[in-house]
């Protein structure tokens, strides 16, 4: 190699290592700027296959056991989740009609959680205790639970 080309070489492992770096520096300051991004990815796809009624990708996207409501049973695993997928998703709020216009919330930077009204009042907005949660976990974003904040 020439001494041109052995700058020029030098050069680029200085630009990589410097990007490497900066991206490194932007986690670090801004460590909830990644998982917001990474929480609206997860959000459209979710939004859209409940919208869809495509209970096998809501289904993988769920973290097990899901937490219900008071006096309701943890749902345990798949099977049971797409047994009871009317249940969770067409019980007591029309999920599929909320998610279309919901707005998440976030309450930390590994919850996030849409509010949506009794599905006999789907314009109320103001009263909208039907709780849909969300958690980052290990393997990213997954629905974690539904709740009555009412009960």
């Amino acid at each position: 190699m020439t001494r041109s080309e052995l700058s020029s070489f030098a050069s680029i492992r200085v630009i990589r290592g410097r990007t490497w770096l900066v991206g490194i520096l932007v986690l670090l300051f801004f460590p909830n700027a990644f998982a917001q991004s990474e929480f609206s990815t997860f959000w459209k796809k979710f939004r859209s296959a409940v919208v869809a009624g495509d209970k096998a990708t809501v289904a993988e996207m769920t973290k097990f056991p899901l937490s219900m409501p008071a006096f309701q049973k943890a749902v345990k695993n798949r099977a049971d989740f797409l047994r009871r997928y009317n249940e969770i998703f067409r019980g007591e709020a029309n999920a599929a009609q909320c998610f279309a216009t919901a707005e998440p919330r976030k309450e930390s930077d590994r919850r996030c959680e849409i509010y949506c009204p009794f599905k006999e009042t789907p314009d109320d907005r103001e009263n909208a205790p039907i709780r849909f949660e969300f958690e980052l976990t290990k393997s990213g974003w997954k629905f974690a639970g539904l709740d009555n904040i009412n009960e």
